[in-house]
């Protein structure tokens, strides 16, 4: 496929961008300027760290982000979302943790929560 044709819509797989050892590093300096800014704002790290999402869940949120994105921005289906996070499983192995966790309802009291949201809509 030439680059000025579109890209299939059923194509679910993660465009591979980084090693995962970059991803992870650069998903831990975002997780840290996070932190940085809500403890500058004052914020005590007892009530907001449980909140944020891991620095593994964060790589997740950003293959999804970029699958999202190259689908023209258009917000994925339940099932299209289920199958993107099935597929970063596959494509990273180590990430299956954390996929898993956000395919399930372990985590809806985190307000970032793709289920929090989705229940609060």
């Amino acid at each position: 496929m030439s680059s000025a044709e579109p890209s299939d819509p059923r194509d679910v797989r993660p465009r591979r961008r980084a090693s995962l050892e970059l991803l992870r590093a650069e998903a831990a300096d975002e997780l840290a300027v996070l932190v940085h800014e809500r403890l500058r704002g004052g914020e005590d790290p007892w009530d907001f760290m449980e909140d944020l999402p891991s620095v593994d869940e964060l790589v997740v949120f950003t293959l999804r982000a970029e699958n999202i994105a190259a689908n023209g921005g258009q917000r994925p289906t339940a099932a299209r979302h289920y199958r993107v996070l099935r597929q970063i499983a596959l494509e990273y192995p180590p990430l299956t943790p954390a996929v898993w966790r956000l395919l399930g309802d372990a985590n809806t009291h985190r307000r970032w929560d793709a289920v929090v949201r989705a229940d609060a809509s």
